[in-house]
């Protein structure tokens, strides 16, 4: 059984990444700039947009981070976001921004997606994007189902003529990744299976892959009994469990029973440290091609 590392392969990329930096910086273009709306003070959002502009700057980037408070007794005026958009929008000194989510309940999450221009939509959840994905033109591929293509690479894990089933349908990785995998092309020309809440007898679907991806936010969903000897088991949940003996008094648990799991599999993902840090690696890279389709 082997750990699929995600840490040491997002360092590997980000090193990678710091050098065609200094080579722009060598010819005389510009570092790429990456910014980021944060509204609020949610916790996991915090941490998320801290480690994107600590990846930053081990990537040689300029990074902005712009706060804007709300809270339920002084909810941000929604018209606020979206003016904040335009100006990053129309700022030519700004490659590619992301709005961090979860918004407050009050945003409209989709229209303000759909606010961003799609050629500085980092993320890759603009329509336009969305759309180029689901027919294979250049785009840039939402973060996390990028960073489990290129790990599934990096790892010479074959998903060719491979049966693929993934559970979970969000607009974040589910059907993204899928859109991904049934593509003509390297990484891709996989049979696809998605599963979803409604899904009858999902045993016997997962039982079928060669790659299993588990990606639907429910801690140690996926058992032994679920997943054929030899698979692949990509899991992609990292939800906060209690737990008294930590410090933070809470641990990450991934969608897989890992203990039970992993000695039935030919390669999985560890949580933490698994598909992660490839996801915020990802919107690096999609940074730097938005910096180099301006050049």
């Amino acid at each position: 059984m082997q750990i699929i590392d995600g840490k040491a392969t997002a360092a590997a990329i980000k090193a990678e990444i710091a050098e065609k930096v200094a080579k722009r910086v060598a010819e005389g273009k510009r570092v790429p700039h990456l910014a980021a709306i944060l509204v609020g003070h949610d916790g996991g959002s915090e941490t998320y947009v801290a480690n994107k502009v600590k990846a930053c700057a081990e990537c040689g980037f300029k990074s902005s981070l712009i706060r804007m408070e709300s809270t339920p007794e002084a909810p941000l005026d929604p018209a606020d976001l979206m003016a904040e958009i335009e100006r990053l929008n129309a700022d030519p000194d700004i490659d590619g921004f992301i709005v961090q989510l979860p918004l407050p309940r009050h945003i409209d999450e989709q229209a303000v997606i759909e606010a961003i221009d799609p050629a500085k939509d980092v993320d890759g959840f603009h329509p336009v994007n969305v759309g180029k994905q689901s027919v294979g033109l250049p785009c840039f591929h939402s973060a996390t189902p990028a960073g489990i293509v290129e790990l599934l690479r990096r790892y010479d894990i074959t998903t060719a003529g491979k049966r693929v089933v993934v559970v979970g349908r969000s607009n974040i990785v589910g059907k993204p990744l899928a859109a991904m995998l049934m593509q003509k092309g390297p990484q891709a020309d996989a049979t696809v299976t998605v599963c979803h809440s409604a899904t009858p007898d999902l045993a016997s679907i997962t039982r079928q892959a060669d790659i299993l991806v588990a990606a639907l936010g429910r801690p140690a969903f996926v058992t032994a009994d679920m997943v054929a000897d030899g698979a692949v088991v990509i899991d992609v949940g990292t939800t906060r469990v209690p737990d008294a003996s930590r410090k933070s008094g809470f641990r990450l648990s991934g969608d897989v029973d890992y203990e039970a799991v992993a000695p039935k599999c030919s390669a999985i993902t560890p949580v933490p440290g698994g598909v992660g840090p490839m996801t915020i690696v990802s919107l690096m890279l999609n940074t730097l091609q938005a910096a180099e389709n301006r050049d």
